[in-house]
């Protein structure tokens, strides 16, 4: 007659140790759910930044193909292509920076 209260233990303990492991698993999934959807957002965001990027690449695909001015402008900007009659002036803003950021951090006086 005493084996009757221990089996009932047995089964309580047994119990409470299948809801913690379900407590668990269900705590571990709540988190591998969060950060899904987090890794989702970051998707959605670069795919928009994306789709933004080809929208912007056809439209300049479009002027290439059907405005002459365009084309002319771009051949010009790129290549630095000029008319006969015309001069091509380019200053390199780059180089002067660099080396005025270099010159500031050696306390040189600026040329």
């Amino acid at each position: 007659m005493n084996l009757r209260p221990a089996i009932l233990s047995l089964n309580i303990l047994l119990f409470l140790c299948l809801a913690a492991a379900a407590g668990v698993f269900f705590l571990q999934t709540r988190r591998e759910y969060k950060q899904l959807l987090l890794a989702e957002a970051q998707s959605r965001r670069q795919l928009v930044e994306v789709q933004q990027k080809l929208q912007e690449q056809e439209r300049i695909l479009d002027r290439l193909r059907n405005d002459p001015a365009f084309v002319e402008m771009a051949i010009r900007r790129r290549l630095n292509y000029a008319k006969p009659d015309e001069m091509i002036f380019r200053f390199e803003t780059d180089v002067i920076d660099l080396r005025r950021s270099e010159d500031t951090r050696s306390n040189k006086p600026v040329p």
